[in-house]
């Protein structure tokens, strides 16, 4: 895809327009499929845009796998899915080395792990050791076997979904190893109207056959980049470490938030401003995505109880 000259400028005022039309386009589309979910798929589409992994979590049913599936369509990346079972092991995912008899030497052969977006359906069903096998991928962008890093692709992103952790079978992801994760996300029931939609629609899978690609990997490295020279003034940058700070010194929580987690809801703020066509971040932006970026980060439930835990954290922390 050709960039006009115009819109590879890293510190817009406001959207370009092509972006800002690309960006709308594919927010209609993905909202074609999950009806009456506008937020959660703006957000969704905000930690793609600030470089982070995506978790989804709720009930069997609700959407997880499709949401996840349209977003790799629409963004035009490289996909593969891999159910995760109990008895998946690491090398299941990163890949192992066979021996070849007509060269008597072990030959690598790379595991799903190796695309642009890595869909991880059911990722709790998996034992710790294999969930763990994604730390370093979702980190560092590669994936280290027999003494040798092999790089995954720049776009390589995980979007993992799981059922919550007393569904039967499950096992709750390592504190480090949502750490790794920008944002999780609930999807929820949907409302009345959605849901006739629904019921009177085709089935979803079908229209996701029929979608077409909205974006590609070229396109999003520019809005990634676009994305982190989003200008967030000094006073922002107060707001946010004070409403670390105040997560530090609040008794009902046995940690607070990291300064890697105070980077990632700047980066997320970012993101949802240059979704709003803006080339500045306001503290709205960062209360936007607070819900989805800091929770699971602080050992705060499961993703379907985290607005009410947030609003009590936003209203503690007054506003620049």
């Amino acid at each position: 895809m050709n960039i006009p000259r115009e819109v590879t400028d890293t510190s817009p005022e406001t959207l370009p327009a092509h972006f800002a039309d690309t960006l709308q386009r594919a927010m209609t589309c993905v909202g074609g499929i999950l009806l009456g979910k506008e937020k959660t798929i703006r957000l969704s589409l905000a930690a793609l845009i600030a470089g982070g992994h995506l978790l989804i979590e709720d009930l069997p049913g609700m959407g997880k796998t499709i949401l996840a599936h349209t977003l790799a369509r629409v963004l035009g990346l490289q996909f593969r899915r891999v159910q995760f079972t109990n008895d998946m092991l690491p090398g299941d995912l990163t890949g192992t080395s066979v021996f070849d008899r007509e060269t008597g030497k072990f030959v690598f052969h790379e595991g799903p792990i190796f695309t642009e977006v890595l869909l991880a359906d059911e990722i709790n069903r998996a034992s710790p050791k294999t969930q763990s096998a994604l730390l370093e991928a979702m980190e560092e962008r590669q994936v280290s076997f027999d003494g040798i890093s092999r790089p995954l692709p720049p776009s390589f992103f995980v979007i993992a979904t799981q059922n919550p952790i007393d569904q039967h079978s499950t096992n709750p992801l390592p504190e480090a190893q949502l750490d790794r994760f920008m944002m999780r996300l609930s999807i929820g029931y949907p409302d009345a109207e959605s849901e006739i939609g629904i019921l009177r629609g085709e089935d979803r899978r079908a229209q996701l056959s029929l979608l077409n690609p909205i974006m590609d990997s070229q396109m999003l490295a520019v809005l990634q980049t676009q994305a982190r020279h989003i200008h967030a003034a000094d006073s922002l940058l107060g707001y946010i470490r004070e409403l670390a700070e105040h997560t530090r010194n609040t008794a009902r929580l046995s940690f607070g938030l990291s300064p890697r987690g105070a980077q990632a809801l700047l980066a997320a703020a970012r993101a949802w401003a240059l979704l709003a066509g803006r080339g500045h971040a306001l503290p709205d932006d960062v209360q936007a995505v607070f819900p989805a970026v800091v929770p699971h980060r602080l050992g705060l439930g499961n993703a379907m109880e985290c607005e009410s835990h947030s609003r009590d954290l936003l209203d503690a922390v007054p506003l620049p």
